[in-house]
């Protein structure tokens, strides 16, 4: 009898341990969920408001923008020097997140996320990884893309090879 009361004590304990954690696990994760998102809101306020020093300050010392062109690969710096000529002129560029996606490492120390966005270029995608620096959710790589719609694709590939092939055969040399 004593057993039985004491299997079924640990096992209670057990079950309801683990759902305990669960529940702290679900809950943290929605709540850096919305921190990471607040970042990514904040980049497309910073931008839009042209508040050069905010939006820089989203992103990792150590990072990463690769823009939609194939030669906008920059790290931090380089970036900001790219993008300084567009802040000082009042707008850098307006994004809108339509639809945004964000997942985490099983340690909790790394976010990445893909979203659809609004922009002057119609539908783009911006996706990347975020890092849990202290406190701060900060952005490690930033990758914007323009979409192609799969029934004009034909069309697109005949406008790039021209401008593309030359860059290809330089980069196989």
């Amino acid at each position: 009898m004593k057993r039985n009361i004491t299997f079924t004590l640990i096992s209670f304990l057990v079950i309801f341990s683990n759902s305990l954690f669960s529940q702290k696990k679900g809950f943290y994760e929605n709540v850096q969920k919305k921190n990471v998102s607040k970042v990514l809101d904040d980049l497309n306020l910073y931008s839009s408001t042209a508040d050069f020093k905010n939006y820089f300050n989203l992103y990792a010392e150590e990072s990463t923008f690769i823009g939609t062109d194939a030669n906008e690969v920059w790290n931090k710096k380089e970036f900001m020097a790219y993008s300084k000529p567009h802040f000082d002129k009042g707008k850098a560029w307006t994004f809108i997140s339509l639809k945004r996606n964000i997942t985490f490492s099983a340690d909790g120390k790394y976010a990445w996320f893909d979203e659809l966005l609004d922009t002057q270029m119609k539908l783009c995608r911006g996706s990347g990884v975020l890092e849990k620096i202290g406190t701060q959710w900060k952005i490690r790589q930033y990758v914007l893309s323009m979409t192609v719609p799969n029934d004009v694709s034909k069309e697109i590939i005949k406008i790039k090879t021209l401008i593309e092939d030359p860059f290809i055969s330089d980069l196989k040399k």
